[in-house]
């Protein structure tokens, strides 16, 4: 005789998850639940939420790597156990005194692709960062701590450090100077000329700028800034003042491109006043998110009290982060890139890059309808705005490419050129050929379907519209509703009945 009963809501093993109660009732949010529920079932529920976000590869507002070789993905996911704090206990894959560990070696290759004044013997001095912004704020600490010891030793005050920047620094800068209690100096931006003007800097110079930091690679226009000017005028200053102001490099985007494509340039620790560069290894040092490097020239410039030292872990460890424990993942995928790759394969990976943001940017040209703000020379990108945004604007450009699956962001420029509203393309190394050909395409297609339109939906929805003798006539909520559905039921009335069977 067969035995057979009724599986209950106990009987977990003999669901399949979507047959489960537990995608059938609403799981908590912001408290945590009573109960357990199967590995299974708490998978998949996260995994169908996450499906709602973008494709990191059509992610075009991106500077982080969004791909990387399987070989690699394997080395992360084995040492993603790994503490990258615990020297003593992982000394191949953190930093032991006695040991060239994988850290140390990451250092000392980028210290080398930089220039840095390094005898034959002797060790670079830089530190593995959660990214450019901690790697700003270690190398801003350093910065002010020199400039308070020479002040105090000169009898002088030390109330107010400043850093003399461009407008266009990213955010990190602004998070650096409020949390640090440092005066940021902006030199403002103008039409056609989005990045730090290095006369312009100088001039901001006095007696408390602690460094003036100079952009390799804006996040605006992806323009590098001419450290090589800034150098030679500030020594110039340097020398009438009796000052010893420094420059700081901000090569978040720029420092895996420029060794490579540009050689020849002039921005690091060739220039004598360069005393510390920031580098993203998760943009194109190409690792996933989670990585950045700050080198100093000389061990001088990096004040020995900054630096501590512990032991509790196992070994006399001496640590200079903002943070203690992170995982050991990303410095070994840098490791990995740097030995995998060589010099040949990085400078394939970025000809490549720069080869794809020519292909976009000429068809954005042939468009005839877009001006090109970014520059030939810097990181592989193209920024460009509409030549006639009067009946439709870049930030309904942007959105309508969504429809596609592009991200691609739209945004206005700094002071003070704020009136200028651009959209962004980053041309990443997983972004082909044949990708920069389909976006393309469907720029186009944008276009037409803007043109399609009877008004500028923009406009509509602020409710704003001129009257007969030019006055602004503020709309009421109701007025503007009624008036921005009219238009939608007209133009998809009209697209329907050009549908052909």
């Amino acid at each position: 005789m067969v035995i057979s009963k009724t599986a209950s809501d106990s009987d977990v093993s003999v669901h399949s998850t979507f047959a489960s109660r537990y995608v059938r009732s609403s799981l908590p949010r912001f408290k945590m639940g009573e109960s357990s529920i199967p590995k299974e079932a708490a998978y998949q529920i996260i995994n169908d939420e996450l499906m709602l976000d973008g494709n990191p590869r059509l992610n075009l507002a991106s500077f982080v790597t969004t791909w990387m070789e399987p070989e690699c993905d394997k080395l992360m996911m084995d040492a993603i156990n790994k503490n990258y704090v615990d020297m003593d206990e992982y000394p191949v894959t953190t930093e032991l005194q006695a040991t060239l560990s994988i850290f140390n070696r990451c250092v000392n290759m980028i210290a080398h692709l930089f220039n840095a004044p390094l005898r034959d013997t002797e060790t670079a001095v830089g530190v593995g960062t959660v990214g450019s912004s901690e790697a700003i704020m270690l190398a801003g600490i350093a910065f002010k701590r020199k400039w308070q010891k020479k002040r105090k030793a000169e009898g002088k005050s030390v109330d107010k450090p400043n850093i003399v920047t461009g407008a266009n620094v990213q955010v990190c800068w602004e998070k650096f100077a409020n949390y640090f209690e440092v005066e940021l100096k902006e030199v403002k931006l103008r039409e056609d000329y989005y990045v730090m003007d290095p006369v312009k800097a100088v001039e901001l110079v006095d007696e408390n700028t602690i460094c003036v930091a100079a952009i390799l690679g804006s996040t605006l226009n992806g323009e590098f800034e001419d450290v090589k000017l800034l150098n030679d005028l500030l020594i110039e200053k340097n020398k009438k003042t009796g000052w010893d102001t420094p420059i700081h490099v901000d090569a978040a985007s720029g420092g895996f491109i420029a060794p490579f494509l540009y050689p020849e340039l002039e921005w690091d620790f060739r220039l004598p006043l360069v005393k510390s560069i920031n580098v993203s290894g998760h943009k194109y040092g190409l690792v996933y998110a989670g990585i950045g490097w700050v080198i100093w020239r000389t061990k001088e410039d990096l004040p020995e009290e900054l630096i501590f030292h512990i032991n509790y872990l196992g070994a006399d460890q001496p640590t200079f982060t903002l943070n203690f424990s992170k995982g050991s993942s990303q410095v070994i995928a840098q490791y990995y890139q740097l030995i995998r790759l060589g010099y040949e394969g990085y400078r394939n990976v970025m000809e490549n890059c720069r080869e794809n943001a020519i292909v976009l940017r000429e068809g954005l040209e042939k468009m005839g309808r877009f001006k090109i703000v970014s520059k030939d020379n810097g990181v592989p990108l193209v920024a460009f705005s509409l030549k006639d945004n009067s009946c439709h604007d870049e930030f309904e450009v942007s959105d309508m490419l969504r429809r596609f699956g592009w991200i691609v962001p739209a945004y206005t420029m700094p002071a003070d050129a704020q009136h200028v509203t651009v959209l962004r393309v980053v041309i990443r190394e997983d972004f082909s050929r044949t990708l920069a050909e389909r976006l393309i395409i469907d720029i186009t297609k944008v276009l037409h379907e803007l043109d399609a339109l009877p008004a500028k939906i923009s406009a509509k929805i602020n409710g704003i519209e001129k009257g007969l003798n030019g006055t602004v006539v503020k709309k009421t909520v109701l007025e503007t509703q009624r008036e921005i559905t009219d238009v939608w039921k007209k133009f998809v009335k009209a697209r329907k009945t050009q549908v052909i069977c």
